[in-house]
């Protein structure tokens, strides 16, 4: 085997660290587990410090590991971003892009958008995994993962594509079966659909009495899938409360019905794309991200002409 040079080292610890064993930083490597852990006990050895305390069980990082494995990460972000720079130097951003994305997102925003990207930019592949769940964007190796509501992934760098507002609806059909809520109270009287994963999503933001208070919804229907609710509510099944770029083409032609309009608080929901340090300066992902923004402008600026 050639010997690693001290960026490779850091990788394969960074690896290690990321996938949890030795085993699988080898499969992603393409060296053995011994080889793994050879170069991480060389690594450790030229600097003088143990940087993971190894058991039976598990590999844990000492004070130093958690140092380096910052550190590591950003220089090998430096070293792709160079590398990409150099190669984009000779004609347009190339390479793989690993994307992860909710499904609504993906279904009303992003599969719209990607047949113009991939005609503008040729030689950038797309790797898009669709997921309703948090997913570890380091670990993943995720490029880009692109996030609906407030954000938790402090360490991950951010930039904001879009603001949504969330809408109560309901179809036409149901209304004039059940009848319209005029009032929060009215809202225990109705079929209600929800989104699973939040507690608060369960709680609706309403003005009473001049005060904003959550109502608690008792909902008939729980989903974790936006897209599902909002096909329920064209059926006409029930009232659903859902952000506007889900349902917006819906209520554009009166299919759903906004309700409460005057006492409904409609909190902002960001929709960000979030990058691991480092990952932002890469071209192909710098080209990604900054369409996105270009297609959400286009978007904001069509729907105030409508």
């Amino acid at each position: 085997m050639n010997k690693l040079s001290a960026s490779d080292e850091i990788g394969i610890f960074v690896r290690v660290v990321e996938r949890g064993s030795f085993a699988a930083a080898a499969e992603e490597t393409g060296l053995t587990p011994s080889g793994v852990s050879k170069a991480v006990t060389r690594l450790e050895d030229r600097l003088g410090v143990k940087l993971l305390q190894r058991t039976t069980r598990r590999l844990m990082m000492t004070a130093e590991g958690e140092l380096l494995l910052a550190r590591g990460r950003e220089i090998l972000a430096a070293i792709e971003s160079t590398e990409a720079e150099v190669m984009a130097a000779r004609g347009k951003p190339r390479g793989t892009i690993r994307v992860n994305v909710g499904t609504a997102y993906a279904k009303h925003r992003l599969a719209p958008a990607m047949p113009e990207f991939r005609r503008r930019y040729p030689e950038i592949d797309l790797n898009i995994s669709v997921a309703d769940r948090r997913v570890d964007v380091i670990g993943e190796q995720i490029d880009v993962a692109i996030r609906t509501g407030q954000l938790t992934d402090s360490a991950l760098v951010a930039r904001r594509l879009e603001e949504a507002k969330r809408v109560i609806a309901a179809s036409p059909a149901y209304l004039a079966k059940f009848g319209e809520p005029l009032q929060p109270s009215d809202l225990a009287d109705h079929v209600c659909l929800a989104i699973t994963g939040f507690s608060r999503l369960s709680e609706w933001p309403l003005k009473i009495d001049g005060r904003v208070r959550p109502v608690a919804i008792k909902p008939a229907v729980i989903c974790d899938n936006a897209d599902i609710l909002a096909e329920m509510a064209l059926a006409g099944t029930g009232i659903v409360r859902l952000g506007s770029f889900v349902i917006d083409d819906a209520l554009a032609d009166g299919r759903l019905k906004p309700l409460l309009v005057d006492c409904h608080v409609s909190e902002t929901v960001p929709i960000t794309a979030l990058m691991p340090p480092g990952r932002q300066h890469l071209p192909r992902v710098r080209a990604f991200v900054d369409f996105l923004v270009e297609k959400t402008r286009e978007q904001q600026r069509w729907s105030e002409q409508n």
